[in-house]
């Protein structure tokens, strides 16, 4: 009762903390195909504690399903989207959702129409699942002070406690989605020894987070199976059409543009 208390207050909106969207919803919503993975940063203090252990803008994520469902009923919006939540645990939410958010949208490469529906199944088969909250402290923490430690330990310290709480914020549904259909995210580690240390330590972090319970939103971003796709660029980008404001005369490159309408 104490950790679902403490994860409903940490998952409250921090103000003042949101990066302003690059894309409309609009633009958003129409970019989005059946199997792509959204990432979110997120304005909780949950999302603050995950931006800092892994070391990335993005705190969430959530698989857009799409047309799965069929269409809505009257006056409904559409669910389109199944995620994770650390209080209400597995779900579907439409886009709205994550309406004045800055977002990223990585898609899988080369799925079959029966892989996607294989991979959205898996995921909105699992709704209504829920996690065990008792070591939410192991996330609140790092709230309380910001603890020295190197950057290579970081994602080490998300596994520490019960690993509850961290399969519901960490996009493990994700990556066991994924791997039900034997989609990498993650690169193979070679089996020779690495010629740098950089490598070497490369080599030990991808080795570390093979177990699907500690993939978090980050690898979606990172991962050279993914395509980044930018709604703006996706819907035809040409900067020919912008309309570039200027402060005063005479100056040709002013810091801020108005897109064509």
């Amino acid at each position: 009762m104490l950790g679902r208390r403490l994860a409903h207050f940490l998952s409250k909106p921090r103000d003042g903390l949101a990066h302003l969207p690059t894309s409309s919803p609009d633009q958003v919503a129409a970019t989005l195909r059946k199997g792509d993975v959204l990432l979110v940063e997120g304005t909780s203090r949950f999302s603050s504690a995950i931006k800092f252990l892994t070391q990335s803008t993005w705190s969430h994520a959530a698989l857009y399903i799409g047309d799965h469902l069929g269409a809505p009923a009257a006056g409904k919006p559409a669910l389109v989207l199944c995620d994770v939540d650390v209080n209400d645990g597995v779900r579907l939410i439409p886009l709205e959702e994550f309406a004045g958010l800055h977002t990223r949208i990585c898609r899988p490469v080369g799925l079959g129409e029966a892989e996607i529906e294989a991979l959205v199944t898996y995921m909105v088969s699992r709704v209504g699942y829920s996690y065990d909250l008792k070591n939410v402290f192991d996330l609140a923490r790092y709230l309380v002070r910001t603890p020295p430690v190197p950057d290579s330990v970081k994602r080490r310290m998300i596994a520490l406690g019960s690993g509850e709480p961290t399969r519901a914020i960490c996009s493990t549904l994700l990556a066991q989605a994924f791997a039900s259909i034997r989609y990498p995210i993650l690169p193979e580690v070679e089996l020779h020894d690495p010629a740098t240390p950089g490598a070497q330590v490369a080599r030990d972090e991808i080795l570390h987070i093979r177990h699907y319970s500690l993939y978090v939103p980050r690898d979606f971003d990172t991962s050279p199976f993914f395509q980044i796709v930018k709604p703006r660029i996706a819907g035809g980008f040409d900067f020919r059409r912008l309309v570039w404001g200027q402060e005063s005369e005479g100056v040709a490159d002013a810091p801020f543009w108005i897109p064509e309408a």
